[in-house]
């Protein structure tokens, strides 16, 4: 009997099983901070009120366990860095590519993907994003905690695509994800409403004290004639 044969076609009747047969996933938990195969983002203290599409982000495992770049060469497990998630938005597996070998690729990148690096469930994504980020330097601009998560959707080729970045991850939370309760964008949304408002009465103000001292003439837009 050839055993390399029948290693082989056992070998790719497994991993046909794992791409093909997504087991089930545990109900989204915000008590016990489980968002299985989410994006979830929270507020960053000050700079959230000013600008609410700033925030913080992670990738979940497939158990709900919270992963997140949060400092050079290290990586948080189960413990987002900001406190609770404030948003989430639950990734469909069924859009992603987790090829057996080169040949079976649902997307259409192949050798690229492949070249890029696979994974062959969501997890196995995940774990090679993160022993790559153990070894980054964190970067507010470049190299922070969307890039993590952009990372780990190239690997999985969410979506047929090969180039989420960081502005993508971000948009795609803030336009998409589900708050975990109002009261967070309440609390979210009402400083840069708040911080608006005041600049506006501030700068009516002077102008309204400017309209006021005009000669009476003037501010009802009637010429006044110096020479009488």
């Amino acid at each position: 009997m050839d055993l390399k044969g029948a290693f082989d076609v056992e070998h790719m009747s497994s991993t046909s099983r794992i791409q093909h047969n997504l087991w089930p996933l545990d109900g989204i938990d915000p008590k016990k901070a489980k968002f299985p195969c989410c994006l979830i983002w929270t507020p960053l203290p000050v700079v959230s009120w000013l600008a609410p599409f700033i925030g913080h982000v992670g990738i979940c495992r497939e158990d709900g366990t919270i992963l997140d770049f949060s400092g050079s060469n290290f990586v948080n497990v189960d413990d987002f860095t900001f406190g609770s998630a404030a948003r989430y938005l639950q990734l469909d597996r069924q859009q992603c590519c987790f090829p057996p070998n080169l040949a079976g690729h649902t997307c259409k990148h192949g050798y690229k993907h492949s070249e890029y690096g696979t994974a062959i469930t969501w997890d196995d994504a995940l774990q090679s994003t993160t022993r790559l980020f153990e070894h980054k330097t964190y970067n507010l601009f470049t190299c922070n905690c969307h890039s993590f998560a952009a990372n780990c959707l190239n690997r999985l080729c969410y979506g047929g695509s090969m180039d989420w970045n960081l502005i993508d991850v971000a948009v795609l939370i803030f336009f998409k994800g589900h708050w975990i309760d109002w009261n967070w964008a309440v609390l979210i949304h009402s400083p840069p409403y708040g911080v608006v408002s005041v600049g506006h009465l501030l700068f009516q103000k002077p102008i309204r004290m400017l309209e006021l001292l005009q000669p009476c003439g003037n501010r009802h837009g009637i010429h006044v004639d110096a020479r009488r």
